[in-house]
């Protein structure tokens, strides 16, 4: 049962990746288990590298924007390597709070949160957790400014 599960989890992303509208892939990523809000924009190619057993792990609020070939990590090691007792692997979950936008092809890495209201710019990697309405960008990412609401 828990490979059945595994296997329809990992088809289900494969497929939801590169759908032609949003809401399609929304609805994939859903059945997926990861919570995602209301009225979310998802772009194509959007990486969830993950331990397909994890549950609970990616959490996406509302009227979040995620560009087109974003990575978001809950799960990040070398596998079989030889290196692997000699680094630190990491794990946990990824929080996307309300009104969110990750720039296209920014990675965020795992156990990080993006608080509400900020931005990620394109091609940034972020390793720490972001303060609400704050813009990042850069590797590793780094604050820019404050988002100047009206």
């Amino acid at each position: 049962m828990k490979t059945l599960r595994k296997l329809k989890k990992k088809i289900l992303k494969y497929f939801a990746k590169n759908l032609p509208c949003s809401n399609l892939r929304i609805f994939m990523y859903r059945n997926c288990g990861y919570t995602i809000g209301k009225q979310v924009y998802i772009a194509e190619g959007l990486t969830i590298a993950e331990k397909l057993e994890d549950t609970g792990n990616l959490i996406v609020g509302d009227r979040v924007a995620i560009g087109p070939n974003v990575t978001l990590l809950t799960s990040s090691d070398p596998n079989y390597s030889h290196i692997r007792p000699y680094v630190k692997t990491h794990r946990g979950r990824v929080r996307i709070e309300d009104d969110v936008w990750l720039g296209a092809c920014s990675v965020i890495m795992p156990d990080i949160t993006i608080g509400k209201g900020a931005v990620v710019g394109a091609g940034s990697v972020v390793t720490k957790n972001v303060d609400p309405y704050y813009i990042v960008a850069g590797v590793p990412a780094k604050i820019i400014r404050k988002v100047e609401m009206p």
